[in-house]
Parts: C-alpha cells; structure tokens; sequence
C-alpha cells in the first residue's frame, strides 16, 4: 500500500441469496482484503482457529496467541488479524448490517440482549477460553448448511456470544468513533499511516501536518477521539509488534527493540514489561506455558 493512500469506506457485499457474507480462508486461500486499516457499515465476527497474529480495532492493538475470536461492531476502524495462513490455519469471517434483518428485528423482546451485543461491539469485543472454541466451532459449521439454517446458526451463535462472561472489550476506555465520514478517513489515514511508519521516529509535527491541523489541534483530537495520547498510541502498536517477534522469530531482544522501532534498549525494556507485565526475556521464556 502506498504511504500516502487515504482509507476508503470498504464496500461488502452478501453472499447471493443471502442476507449477510460469510467466507472461509486458510492456505490455500489467502485473506488479502484486510492488510491496511479500514471501516464498514457491516458489524464483522471474526474467528481464527489457531496461530497467533495482532488485534489492530479503534485505538486498541494487541497481540493473540492460539486463535482469535472477536466481534467489531459497524464503522469501527480495524486491520486484518492474520498475515499468512499455515498447514492447519483457517479464518471465518461473517459481515452484516445492524438491520440485515430488518430495521425492527432486535427491537423485540426476546432479541433484547442480542440487541445489547451488537451495540457493545461498537467498541470491539474479544472473546476467550472455552466460549472462544466453542463459538468458533459452530461458526466453522456454518460453511455446510444450508441458507436458512445457516441464518439460524448464525442467531444461535450471536445467542451464545451474548450469554458468555469471558469477553473483554478492547476499547473499553471511552472509545467509540461516531459515524462522520470526515473522523473516519482522517482517524483511519493516521492509524494506516502508523502502521507504515512505526519503525521510524514519527514527530507531532509530521502527522499534524499529513492531516491539516495544527499540532495543539491534532493533540486534542486524537485524545478525544481515541481516549489515548498520539505517543502512547504509536508505542502501544511498537509493543504489540514486538510481542509478536519475540514469539514468532528467533532474534536476539536487541534486535526485536530496534526492528519495533525504539532506540533505546532500556526504556524498550521497561516500556515492554509496563506493557506485559514481564521483561522482553521473561515473556519469551514464558511463552510456551501461556494461553491467550
């Protein structure tokens, strides 16, 4: 992707005869739509059986391990949440409007609570443990059935993510990005523009600037926005980057420090562990016993 291109609102479109997209990848079919950050009107659930990858949702980035299950609710910017799928990787992603049923569909009493799913979403939702594998499971089994069973599975599985105490909400801190076409391309032309550049020194100066607004003006909205400081944003996406080296490559720590774009090795060091908790050594050692 070039490192001027503007976001654009992504354009979905329903599996024929059906009401909502549904689409299955693995390594013989690479997801290469989501590389760079993007939006859509379309609340997305997204299910990765195994492997590891970065959660990149509003203003929120970490790192998973064994597998993803999330739910990103309608025009919530966000980037893909695999690189390359392996051997045994697969990835479900579903996409539907909040009214793909019809404006007055969860207005009903018995969908009450799903109705409060969909709106929770608005600052995404990361699932865990058993309800994660579960989920996914059925979410995998939809790939076989038929439309209209496939459309009850798909209520069944929102049922359960409803029902299920072991979430988190990755934006929890106030984010929530209305839905201005205008906070859209510009939150999404700096999150894209982070995503190209984080290895470097990136200045205030230099992304006020990309978006036409004065340095004290762009400070302000960015913590309005996204609840975060523009520095703490651009090393919390370096920390996820170097969590997912140290799990994925056998570098030295020195050089995950500088590859994530720190150069300084003491403060990589003890921005990693206020970050994991551990030292760079520390996680990487405790990476075999650890379940995300």
């Amino acid at each position: 992707m070039s490192k001027n291109a503007k976001p654009i609102l992504e354009k979905l479109e329903p599996n024929f005869g059906n009401s909502f997209s549904y689409k299955r990848f693995n390594a013989d079919n690479q997801n290469k739509s989501d590389t760079f950050w993007h939006y859509h009107p379309e609340l997305e659930l997204v299910y990765v059986n195994e492997g590891s990858g970065k959660r990149l949702v509003g203003s929120h980035a970490s790192y998973y391990r064994n597998g993803n299950l999330i739910l990103i609710g309608s025009n919530l910017p966000h980037c893909g949440f695999t690189d390359t799928l392996e051997k045994n990787q697969r990835e479900t992603v579903v996409q539907m409007l909040p009214s793909f049923l019809g404006d007055s569909f969860f207005e009903i009493p018995e969908l009450k609570n799903i109705k409060k799913l969909l709106q929770r979403a608005q600052y995404g939702i990361v699932f865990h443990g058993d309800a994660k594998r579960e989920i996914g499971s059925k979410l995998e089994a939809l790939s076989s059935v038929t439309p209209v069973n496939r459309l009850i599975g798909l209520l069944k599985i929102l049922s359960m993510l409803e029902q299920t105490k072991n979430y988190t909400l990755l934006n929890a801190d106030g984010y929530i990005l209305e839905a201005k076409l205008e906070d859209n391309q510009r939150i999404n032309m700096i999150f894209n523009f982070v995503q190209n550049e984080f290895q470097r020194s990136i200045t205030l100066d230099e992304i006020s600037e990309k978006v036409n607004m004065t340095k004290p003006a762009f400070c302000r909205y960015f913590k309005k926005i996204t609840g975060k400081t523009f520095v703490d944003f651009v090393n919390t996406y370096r920390l996820t980057h170097a969590a997912k080296m140290l799990h994925e490559k056998q570098v030295s720590i020195l050089d995950v420090c500088f590859d994530s774009g720190f150069n300084n090795f003491s403060h990589f060091n003890k921005k990693f562990k206020a970050f994991t908790g551990r030292t760079p050594t520390q996680y990487r050692n405790e990476l075999a016993y650890s379940v995300s």
